[in-house]
């Protein structure tokens, strides 16, 4: 009865454990690829994610290539073909063998957003500039922990808060100390901003 029961233990163990693995299902990049707004290269790109990133898939679209992800600080869409999954201890693509990963099917609408913020802002904001490619950032959670206990005031503006678009000479940015980038929050979303350039390089969610 012990042994029965310790088998039992050890089913759910293991079920528990396969379903946690789907949930938080990890992907790699195949290849440097752009990560966009949405499923498909007429939409923006948010930042480009180096070759052999570590990311969150989050799941595919049924019958598309175009999967949503987290990597880097950025959250947006890519190409499955990019993407690889470790199968027995091989890198499988993502493409190729979608329904033998169990990848989840998600959808897409136009009112999903590869960044959130709980401020709308009105026609009469400012609007945030172009959006250029910039290197890939990874903070310490030290930077994150300062911008946490030194708020600043949120500024308005209008466009995607995303990596890479550039914020309007108005907009103050705030010094980290001893850190490269700084640091302004944006429709309540704290970003990090190159001081030379004003470009967003990194996206809190």
């Amino acid at each position: 009865m012990f042994a029965k029961r310790n088998l039992l233990l050890m089913g759910v163990v293991l079920l528990g454990s396969a379903g946690l693995a789907q949930a938080q299902m990890s992907a790699t990049t195949a290849t440097d690829l752009d990560v966009r707004t949405g499923p498909g290269p007429q939409y923006p790109s948010v930042g480009m994610a180096t070759r052999g990133s570590e990311a969150s898939l989050d799941g595919c679209i049924q019958g598309s290539s175009w999967c949503r992800i987290d990597v880097n600080g950025m959250r947006g869409w890519v190409d499955a073909e990019a993407l690889s999954v470790e199968q027995n201890g091989n890198p499988v693509v993502v493409e190729e063998h979608y329904s033998q990963l169990g990848v989840p099917t998600i959808t897409y609408s136009t009112t999903d957003q590869t960044t959130t913020g709980s401020v709308s802002p009105s026609p009469d904001d400012e609007l945030i500039g172009p959006v250029s490619e910039v290197d890939a950032v990874a903070p310490p959670t030290e930077v994150r922990t300062y911008i946490t206990q030194n708020r600043v005031n949120t500024v308005r503006l209008r466009g995607n808060v995303v990596v890479g678009a550039t914020l309007p000479q108005s907009v103050v940015i705030h010094r980290i100390p001893d850190y490269q980038y700084s640091y302004v929050e944006v429709n309540r979303q704290p970003v990090l901003v190159d001081p030379n350039t004003r470009r967003i390089v990194y996206v809190y969610q």
